[in-house]
């Protein structure tokens, strides 16, 4: 059996290689000549990227057997996110391998612009020697302004206290208890500008951040302040930013980020209160190990069927050891349930019950709908795009948890209605130490049998012969039970017989059975596709 193909579309570190294991064929392209890259995708089912890489809607087009997409860092600029979640595409990212570097960055170039670090060695390098000229100022008793308290605007904040100083922080998503647990003052934006000495942006750029320090903001700051961004450029108005470090308001700026970039003609290159690098923030030996380390973990995970904790575009989060095991018995009931119910339905409910609900269990609905579409639509359905496709087929989805379950230390039901009113359930719980399978329900009919690749559900009116007739049909077919038991309701009421068998049963044979014991519906599944 071939591998399945990894594409490594810029250079990686050996330790990311090493870390994908010998479990897959590795191959190289250079991402950023598009022509090359689009030839070399079309096999590949995981692709590692950087940022000169850019996997778009035509790229993922031409890769057919893609299942993930890792980026080997924090932003994601260059991978349309939206577009691969329609294709099933599972994104990833590394985002925690560069927040240490980040966070130093940010020091850095604090203590570069209070101290005209930049401009003084520019001076001695031309020979210059200024000591008066180039008379800085001490972070030491003074107040920083943290504007994000995110994990990067943590680190800062531990850093800087380290040096005495006290720290104010701005982030309308954080709990002030929370902040006062770091020793950290939460406070409005109006307020953290006029009581910082230095200021350290640290939020993402989204529509709601662009722009966020503006003239207005930067006039009423506090005279003589420092302010570093190395977060996302944009978030400082360039040109207001200029403007006040030109007469003075704004005492000097540390900049690793730019509204526009690579940039490498800015007015305020020109300034000699400004301290610049060309976004370095996860430019450092370390944060590129980790974040090849971290995406080569992710690959492993998404090609081997798992759910992905740094995937960027998969609800759920972080999936408990006790939640584990109902995720592929999920994926089956869901299958079970499209073969019973033989359409889509309009309400898919997945039931919960047991120990497990102390968990976060929301990755369950997502392995209940990733069954439930596998044999209904013709692309690939993810963990990724499933819930994408019952939106777009108006199926309503809940995920009902109860604490409660009389029979079973934990159940999982899928439950739906049809078009017509009609409901359609199917219930399966693990049992023992080796946590072991088994389907306990089907439409309210209790059974006790094991979830194998070929199953049969079979409805009809209880009476005699029955059982005899379809093993005859089945024998005569060279189709071998493997299991089989039989529910009903009452004596001479609705019945039910769930087949366990060693291979698929022909279309024909199902009718023929069907004909013979005059089924109210015939039913059958096949786990292996």
């Amino acid at each position: 059996m071939s591998k399945p193909v990894v594409l490594l579309a810029e250079e990686l570190s050996p330790a990311t290689v090493a870390a994908l294991g010998p479990d897959f064929e590795i191959r190289r392209c250079d991402g950023a000549d598009r022509s090359e890259l689009l030839a070399a995708i079309g096999e590949a089912e995981a692709l590692l990227v950087r940022s000169a890489t850019r996997v778009d809607a035509e790229a993922l087009a031409a890769a057919p057997r893609l299942k993930v997409v890792a980026r080997a860092g924090v932003g994601l600029d260059n991978v349309d996110v939206r577009a691969a979640t329609q294709s099933g595409v599972m994104v990833v990212n590394a985002p925690t391998s560069n927040i240490v570097s980040a966070a130093e960055l940010a020091v850095a170039l604090m203590l570069a612009a209070a101290r005209h670090v930049s401009p003084a060695h520019a001076a001695l390098r031309a020979g210059e020697w200024q000591r008066s000229r180039y008379t800085g100022t001490e972070l030491y008793e003074k107040t920083v302004g943290i504007v994000g308290l995110g994990r990067i605007g943590v680190l800062v904040a531990q850093r800087l206290s380290a040096f005495g100083m006290k720290v104010l922080a701005y982030d309308p998503y954080v709990q002030a208890g929370r902040a006062a647990q770091m020793g950290v003052r939460l406070v409005d934006l109006d307020t953290l500008l006029t009581e910082s000495d230095f200021m350290s942006v640290h939020l993402p750029k989204t529509t709601e951040t662009v722009g966020l320090i503006g003239a207005d903001q930067l006039a009423r700051a506090r005279p003589g302040l420092v302010l570093v961004n190395a977060a996302r450029g944009g978030i400082v108005d360039e040109v207001a930013l200029h403007d006040a470090l030109k007469t003075g308001r704004i005492a000097a700026a540390g900049l690793d980020v730019f509204a526009s970039e690579p940039c490498t003609d800015s007015p305020l290159f020109e300034l000699e209160n400004v301290v610049a690098t060309p976004h370095l923030g996860a430019s450092t030996e370390e944060a590129q190990e980790k974040a090849g380390l971290a995406v080569a973990r992710s690959v492993r995970l998404a090609l081997s069927g798992e759910l992905v904790p740094d995937a960027v575009n998969v609800q759920g989060g972080v999936i408990a050891e006790d939640v584990r095991p109902g995720i592929p018995l999920t994926e089956k009931l869901g299958r079970v349930f499209t073969a019973l119910a033989g359409e889509v339905a309009q309400q898919v409910d997945v039931e919960v019950r047991g120990e497990i609900t102390e968990f976060d269990v929301k990755v369950l609905e997502l392995a209940a709908l990733k069954g439930v579409f596998s044999d209904i639509v013709p692309e690939q359905v993810s963990y990724v795009n499933a819930p994408l496709l019952a939106a777009e087929r108006g199926t309503a989805v809940r995920l009902l948890t109860e604490p409660e379950s009389p029979d079973h230390r934990n159940l999982i039901t899928i439950r739906g209605t049809l078009a017509d009113g009609s409901q359609v359930s199917v219930s399966g719980t693990l049992i023992g130490i080796s946590q072991r399978e088994r389907l306990v329900e089907v439409n309210g009919f209790d059974l006790d049998i094991e979830p194998t690749d070929h199953l049969a559900f079979l409805r009809y009116e209880d009476r005699p012969g029955m059982v005899g007739t379809v093993g005859g049909i089945l024998g005569d077919a060279k189709v071998n039970i493997a299991g089989m038991q039989v529910a009903r309701d009452a004596k001479g009421g609705a019945a039910l017989v769930a087949l366990s068998v060693d291979s698929a049963i022909a279309a024909e044979t199902l009718a023929e059975i069907a004909l013979a014991i005059d089924a109210e519906s015939v039913r059958a599944v096949d786990l292996t596709l």
